[in-house]
């Protein structure tokens, strides 16, 4: 397996100039997530069948050509599980690899489970076993090993002739434009954009507080995304949303409370004054300015019994088309659909998974009709 690594801009230049003339190239990154808000790029594979590159982006202070070539739509990326590579492009280049295929959804349009592994998958179409050993590395230390280098560059070296044989199945199948519109699906997701004044309805046990409580938690939520953001540090390492929670529901202002009850006292000692301010210019929120109660949907009269109903449709569309039922519509696409009839009256604006794409012709008309 041979490999260049990129630490120039001539060369960077030179390669991905070469893979543009490629029809097809395959794509993969290496970053490191521990404290941080945003995924950190340690490294970039790239394969277009005849030269294998490993970018160092740490070592080069311009990426220019290779986010020409990620936005090149002549050319189609190939990925594996490719989630928070999206996330990883997105943060770093401001865009995402298009056009795009993941071959973990490929995989899942031949009945695969959505969460089959490289490894495994590379076992089953190409015969090699893979070493993950290095899987859980760091990145963003220099110099990288042999060993890392080479972990690196077999996962774009064995992606292709992995891609290849997925193809075949899945063009024979009939599933290749469901392929592309379901990874199209993945990049919408991943690079939606967040908004800090409904980050409180993200937050854990929200729904058990009163709106009087949720108008203390709301501004605590954008406080602390805000600052997770400026610092790029992981929300937890802002302040523990179990720890915001409880400041909401008991309208904590006393640091020394906070210590008391066993939050963590570095976050308390760096924000515990910021924290206390929120929660008295909240507690001034007038009643009708107080956020709606926030609804479960399993609160909702006869869920149960139409979930059921609704799980039992895609068991049957799964059994008749192939394909995993969480593939088909996982617990959150259903909650989504219900959601949608429910909360905001069948809105074409608002179409829930199942109700647009290839999933609207297998299950989503099919659940549709089994809400009343």
């Amino acid at each position: 397996m041979d490999y260049q690594i990129i630490t120039q801009l001539k060369d960077l230049e030179r390669v991905c100039q070469q893979a543009r003339q490629a029809d097809v190239v395959m794509l993969d990154t290496e970053f490191v997530r521990t404290r941080t808000y945003y995924p950190q790029l340690g490294l970039i594979q790239l394969f277009d069948g005849e030269t294998l590159s490993l970018i160092d982006p740490i070592a080069l202070d311009d990426m220019t050509p290779f986010v020409t070539l990620i936005k090149d739509a002549s050319v189609l990326k190939v990925l594996h599980a490719c989630g928070e590579d999206l996330e990883v492009f997105q943060n770093a280049f401001g865009c995402t690899p298009t056009p795009m295929v993941d071959t973990q959804i490929m995989a899942a349009f031949l009945g695969h489970g959505l969460s089959t592994g490289f490894a495994a998958l590379v076992s089953e179409f190409v015969g090699v076993d893979l070493d993950k050993s290095e899987s859980r590395t760091d990145w963003l230390a220099r110099p990288l090993s042999q060993k890392q280098l080479d972990y690196a560059a077999a996962d774009v070296h064995y992606l292709m002739p992995m891609y290849n044989k997925l193809l075949e199945k899945v063009m024979e199948a009939g599933w290749w434009e469901a392929a592309q519109q379901e990874s199209d699906l993945q990049v919408a997701k991943r690079i939606r954009k967040v908004n800090p004044d409904t980050a409180y309805l993200d937050i854990k046990g929200a729904w058990q507080l009163k709106p009087k409580q949720l108008a203390i938690l709301r501004p605590l939520a954008t406080w602390r995304l805000k600052e997770a953001i400026k610092r790029d540090l992981a929300l937890n390492f802002v302040f523990k949303e179990q720890d915001l929670w409880a400041v909401a529901r008991f309208a904590m202002k006393d640091p020394k409370h906070m210590e008391q009850e066993g939050f963590d006292y570095r976050s308390v000692r760096r924000h515990g004054a910021k924290i206390s301010s929120i929660v008295k210019l909240a507690e001034h929120t007038p009643e009708e300015e107080y956020p709606a109660p926030v609804e479960r949907l399993m609160d909702y009269p006869g869920y149960k019994q139409i979930f059921k109903v609704l799980k039992d449709e895609v068991k049957t569309a799964s059994q008749h088309s192939g394909l995993a039922t969480e593939f088909l519509a996982s617990k959150k696409q259903l909650n989504q659909v219900l959601s949608w009839v429910w909360k905001h009256d069948r809105n074409p604006e608002k179409l829930p998974d199942v109700m647009q794409g290839w999933r609207l012709d297998v299950i989503g008309e099919k659940l549709s009709k089994a809400i009343k």
